[in-house]
């Protein structure tokens, strides 16, 4: 069950998708339950490219507004002088706990039980955000299926990070729905090892064993042979990915800007892309920067982006100093790694991706809001260019990159649904 599924965009959906792919490898026959008009800002069609042919996929609408309406009501929302709006609105907000896609439940509750009486299924993969989904868990319990809950974020932080806000009903039962939903489950898969020892220290009732930690990865079948090489005339950096709260772009811009400054000869050879989505809080750091060759070609299909990322001299990797982060990989991280590009990983020293990179020797970190060391590095990098001596090849250092294949990975959660489904039959259950 994922809210998010093609024709939906954005990384959330590779997760799912490669799932749907690759688990038949596996002896495990998946099917899809997900949403028929769903409300959100991208949508990549492309994507259901790596659907197996006639899998199942049932899609159930939602009583959701689009999402232009949701937009339209944020701007009111923001408007200076009427607060009896702004009052309504945060209050409808605030009753669409734990997120707006709660809407969803009543269509996605019917579709799940005309299954469960049609007998079609032995276990229900629940995969989140949005973590209304969760909700469908008890239901998927009752009917004696295997019962497995998917973490790619983490509740806790997950309203701040995308929302920007705090809500009261999330203060006082946020964490009690969620841990009467983990009881409903047979088996929890977190996406870091991070995340495991957060749900564990804050849910001691947890039985550890029950609690995987199994990351996002990549797709070797995303990456052929024909992909292009980085001009010769200039050189690309290239993001890929939403830049928004948690990934802000921020320090690097300033970096830019400083290197101008400084070695203008330089700073003209440089091209930085934003490819993804700029949310509308961020897009104030981007004024005045085209000129300085920073340039946002928006939302492209996912097998456009792996082309722009081949066709550059340097991937960045973004992960701002901002609560919550410093349990997270980005999943663009495990994508980079399989590229083999010189990456550049602008993080918190202390975070989870700093430790991911530097133990698999992907290449520098650098403290995201520290512009003076994010110039020098760019500096350093564009003069190797101008010389002619700067090697792509020279950069390929990653170890262990096996261990993030998605088809190696599916094998992992295969074992934990057919451990789930076991133990849903079990006397007592």
């Amino acid at each position: 069950m994922s809210y998010s599924f093609p024709p939906v965009g954005g990384a959330g959906v590779q997760r799912v998708v490669k799932l749907a792919k690759y688990l038949p490898l596996h002896g495990v026959r998946p099917a899809v339950l997900t949403v028929a008009n769903p409300s959100v800002p991208l949508h990549d069609a492309s994507l259901a490219r790596d659907l197996p042919a006639g899998i199942e996929i049932e899609r159930a609408r939602t009583l959701e507004p689009s999402y232009a309406a949701k937009q339209a009501g944020w701007r009111l929302e923001a408007q200076a002088g009427r607060p009896a709006l702004r009052a309504g609105f945060r209050t409808a907000k605030y009753l669409l706990f734990p997120d707006p896609q709660l809407l969803w439940l009543p269509g996605a509750h019917r579709a799940l039980l005309s299954r469960i009486l049609s007998r079609r299924d032995d276990v229900v993969l629940v995969t989140a955000p949005p973590f209304s989904q969760f909700l469908l868990a008890p239901l998927a319990r009752a009917a004696r299926l295997g019962v497995v809950l998917d973490y790619r974020d983490e509740w806790t932080t997950v309203r701040e990070r995308y929302e920007m806000t705090r809500s009261p009903v999330a203060s006082v039962l946020g964490a009690p729905m969620e841990g009467a939903l983990l009881r409903q489950a047979h088996a929890i898969v977190v996406a870091t090892e991070e995340f495991r020892a957060n749900l564990l220290a804050r849910f001691r009732f947890l039985d550890p064993a029950r609690v995987r930690a199994i990351p996002n990865g990549y797709d070797s079948e995303d990456f052929p042979d024909d992909l292009p090489a980085p001009p010769a005339d200039r050189f690309v950096t290239t993001y890929a990915g939403t830049t928004f709260t948690l990934t802000s772009a921020r320090g690097l811009l300033e970096a830019v800007k400083l290197l101008h400054e400084r070695s203008p000869e330089l700073g003209r050879l440089l091209r930085v892309r934003f490819l993804g989505r700029v949310v509308e809080t961020e897009l104030a750091a981007f004024e005045g920067t085209e000129r300085l060759g920073v340039e946002r070609p928006g939302y492209l299909p996912h097998a456009e982006v792996v082309r722009q990322l081949a066709a550059s001299h340097l991937a960045l990797c973004i992960l701002d100093d901002v609560a919550g982060a410093h349990s997270v990989y980005p999943a663009k991280i495990f994508e980079l790694m399989r590229l083999g590009r010189p990456v550049l990983t602008l993080a918190p020293p202390s975070s989870a991706l700093a430790r991911l990179v530097e133990r698999h020797a992907l290449g520098p970190v650098i403290h995201p809001r520290d512009p003076a060391a994010i110039a020098a590095e760019l500096e350093s990098r564009l003069l190797s260019f101008q010389r002619g001596a700067y090697r792509l090849d020279s950069w390929r250092n990653a170890t262990d990159v096996e261990r993030y294949d998605r088809r190696a990975l599916a094998g992992e959660f295969a074992v934990v649904l057919r451990e789930a489904a076991s133990s849903a039959r079990r006397p007592g259950s």
